[in-house]
């Protein structure tokens, strides 16, 4: 999964590989006290779109880039940030949702997962190895 940040006036978008399992100790601790959540709960919260998991997370990529980045100055609006899914995390949903659904159902999820990985990002490093960004 990745975190797309694409500031109006960008013209190419900023990406990081977003694998909360890879994040240092630090940047878990800081996510905790600035959202108030325990890191498996913040992991969910942003994948459900929570604004301020959301806000922290990019706060932890862009402060990588820019280690004077400040908190209280990072704003975005709403269609400026974005979570995608790599070509390889699609194709593995894909795969588990043709285990559990049949019909109609089946049919209608894969047409929306194949629209979704024709237009996903393909990261070379994650082929066979794909894994959903969900703290345990």
């Amino acid at each position: 999964m990745y975190l797309v940040y694409r500031p109006e006036g960008d013209e190419e978008p900023s990406r990081w590989k977003y694998h909360p399992k890879k994040l240092m100790t630090p940047e878990r601790e800081d996510i905790e006290r600035r959202t108030g959540y325990d890191f498996a709960e913040f992991t969910t919260r942003v994948l459900k779109g929570n604004s301020l998991c959301r806000r922290a997370l990019l706060y932890v990529f862009l402060r990588r880039d820019h280690p004077k980045t400040r908190y209280e100055d990072v704003q975005f609006t709403w269609d400026e940030l974005d979570l995608a899914y790599s070509k390889g995390e699609l194709e593995q949903m894909r795969a588990e949702v043709a285990e559990k659904l049949h019909g109609d159902e089946l049919a209608a999820a894969l047409e929306k997962l194949d629209e979704e990985i024709a237009e996903a990002f393909d990261d070379p490093e994650e082929e066979g190895k794909a894994s959903l960004p969900v703290a345990g």
